[in-house]
C-alpha cells in the first residue's frame, strides 16, 4: 500500500468548497459542512452514454482525477464480480472524524436509460484520527431500477474494502442492491470508508 499524507483542512473551508456554489460562498454564511434538510440544486455532470467497462474506466478516471491504468484494474475487479451496472453516481463528499467518523455527500444518480436524479448520502464510519476530508466519489450501482431502490441504509460487505492507485474502494449491499463507492481526494483515508451509508433524495443532518 503506498504511503499517503493526510492534509487536514478547516471544516468550514471544506463546506464552502464542496457544498456551496461560488455565488453561495460569496453571499451566505455557511455554518456547517453538512447538507441541509431542504433540497439543494446539485450540479449535474455530462451524461455517460455507455455503461460499458471501457467507457466507465475513462469516465471514472477523468472524474476522480486518477490514471486510466489504476481505474482499469479497479473497474475490472468490480465488473468481474457484478458485470455491467444498472446506474452510476457521481458526487462529492466530506467526512469528519473524532475517533468516530461521519460522512456527508451529494451527487447525481444516472440510470442506464439516461434518467438522472439528485441523491444525498450520509452515515457513520470508523476512523482513528481527528480532522476533515474532502473527496470525489464515483459509484457503480447494481440491482436498482428506480431511485427508491437506493433510499435506504447500505452496510459494508466483509473484506470488500481496498485501496489501489490513490483510490479507496468498498462494496455496500442491501436487499439485492449493491453500491461500490470509489473515492479519491484530499486527506482520503481507507478507514473512513468502513461503515454504512444512508442514501436519500434530500440532504439531512442526522448521520444514523
Amino acid at each position: 500500500m503506498p504511503d499517503r499524507k493526510q492534509i487536514k483542512l478547516p471544516v468550514w473551508l471544506l463546506a464552502v468548497l464542496i457544498f456551496a456554489s461560488p455565488s453561495q460562498a460569496q453571499n451566505e454564511v455557511v455554518p456547517s459542512p453538512f447538507p441541509q434538510t431542504t433540497e439543494v440544486q446539485t450540479a449535474r455532470p455530462a451524461k455517460i452514454e455507455d455503461f460499458s467497462e471501457s467507457e466507465l474506466v475513462i469516465a471514472s478516471a477523468k472524474y476522480l482525477g486518477t490514471t486510466a491504468e489504476s481505474m482499469a484494474e479497479i473497474v475490472d475487479n468490480i465488473f468481474s464480480r457484478y458485470g455491467q451496472p444498472s446506474a452510476i453516481i457521481r458526487g462529492e463528499e466530506v467526512s469528519v472524524a473524532v475517533m468516530l467518523g461521519f460522512r456527508y455527500g451529494r451527487g447525481v444518480l444516472q440510470f442506464a436509460n439516461g434518467e438522472e436524479y439528485p441523491i444525498y448520502w450520509r452515515g457513520p464510519s470508523i476512523g482513528v484520527d481527528t480532522g476533515g476530508n474532502a473527496a470525489k466519489s464515483f459509484t457503480l450501482v447494481y440491482g436498482a431500477s428506480a431511485p427508491e431502490d437506493l433510499h435506504k441504509r447500505f452496510g459494508g460487505i466483509d473484506g470488500s474494502a481496498f485501496y489501489l492507485g490513490g483510490v479507496a474502494v468498498n462494496y455496500l449491499q442491501r436487499s439485492g442492491v449493491v453500491v461500490t463507492p470509489m473515492r479519491a481526494g484530499v486527506g482520503l483515508r481507507l478507514g473512513v470508508s468502513l461503515g454504512y451509508l444512508k442514501f436519500a433524495p434530500k440532504g439531512g443532518w442526522m448521520p444514523f
